[in-house]
C-alpha cells in the first residue's frame, strides 16, 4: 500500500513532460551521423499499413528545453496533444524534436546582442540541427500516413524563430505555421506570404524577444497579401504561450488549414 501511495505522490508531483508515454522516445541518425533526440505521439489506434492518412504537426520548443535529455522539450505544448477531446477530435502525428544545448533552432547559435528582428541574417544557410529535423520530416512523410497537405509547424520563442525560418525555406510543404513570440528578418518570408497561413502570437510586455518583430512580420506579411492573423495579449511578459494555447480555438485553427 505505502508503495502505491508513492507511486500516486510521484505522479502528481512530477511534472507533465516527465510523465507523457504516449510521446514515444526515439532518436533518429542523420546523413551526416548526428543524432536527432525526438518524441512522437500516433494518433489512437494508429495503423501504418492503412489507407488512412493523417496532419502532421512539428512543434519547437523554447531555448529553456535544449537539453539532451529527450523529455524537456515537452514542457510546453504537449499537453494540448494529449488532451483526451484534442486527440479524439484532430488525430495526428506530432513531432517534438529536441535541440541540443549547444545549438539554436533557425541559426548555430544565439544572436549575442539582441533578439530584434534587424540582427537576424538576411540569407542565413540551414542551421545543422535543422538539418536533421528537415531530414526527419521527410522519413515521416515518406514511412508514415501522412496528409501532405496537411502539415504545420509550431514554435515558441526559439522555436518561434525556427517556425518563422521553416516556413520561410519550405513554403510548398507547411500548410500552416503558429510562431509565438518568435521573430526573423520579415523580406524572408516572400515566398511563403502567398503559401503558408501564419497565426502570430506576441505578448506586448514581451522583456526577452521585442514584440515589434511580431508587429513588424504582421505588417509585411499583411502587404505581400498573406493570409496571416496577429494576437497580441496586453500585459503579457515573454510567456506568450500559455494564453496562446488556452484559447479555445486554438487547436481548431490549426487542423482546419490545407494546401
Amino acid at each position: 500500500m505505502k508503495a502505491l501511495w508513492v507511486l500516486l505522490l510521484q505522479s502528481i508531483l512530477l511534472p507533465v513532460w516527465a510523465v507523457t508515454p504516449q510521446f514515444e522516445k526515439k532518436v533518429f541518425t542523420a546523413k551526416s551521423g548526428n543524432e536527432l533526440l525526438y518524441r512522437v505521439l500516433y494518433p489512437e489506434n494508429y495503423d501504418a499499413s492503412a489507407k488512412k492518412k493523417y496532419p502532421l504537426v512539428l512543434f519547437l520548443h523554447g531555448g529553456g528545453e535544449r537539453g539532451t535529455d529527450n523529455e524537456k522539450q515537452l514542457m510546453h505544448g504537449a499537453e494540448q496533444f494529449l488532451n483526451p477531446v484534442n486527440r479524439e477530435k484532430y488525430p495526428a502525428i506530432v513531432l517534438f524534436p529536441q535541440c541540443p544545448p549547444e545549438f539554436y533552432w533557425a541559426l548555430d547559435s544565439r544572436p549575442e546582442k539582441s533578439l530584434d528582428n534587424k540582427v537576424f541574417p538576411q540569407n542565413p544557410p540551414l542551421s545543422k540541427i535543422f538539418v536533421s529535423v528537415k531530414e526527419l520530416l521527410d522519413k515521416f512523410i515518406a514511412d508514415e500516413r501522412v496528409d501532405t497537405r496537411r502539415i504545420y509547424v509550431v514554435g515558441l520563442s526559439m522555436g518561434g524563430m525556427g517556425t518563422f525560418d521553416m516556413a520561410a525555406r519550405y513554403p510548398d510543404l507547411f500548410a500552416a505555421a503558429v510562431p509565438i513570440c518568435g521573430g526573423v528578418y520579415p523580406e524572408r518570408l516572400a515566398s511563403a506570404a502567398k503559401k503558408v497561413k501564419f497565426r502570430i502570437f506576441h505578448g506586448d510586455a514581451d522583456g526577452v524577444v521585442p514584440v515589434k518583430n511580431s508587429r513588424e512580420i504582421y505588417t509585411y506579411l499583411k502587404k505581400a497579401g498573406a493570409d496571416v492573423e496577429y494576437i497580441e495579449f496586453p500585459g503579457c511578459n515573454h510567456g506568450s504561450w500559455g494564453p496562446a494555447f488556452n484559447r479555445t480555438d486554438f487547436m481548431e485553427w490549426i487542423f482546419k488549414q490545407t494546401k
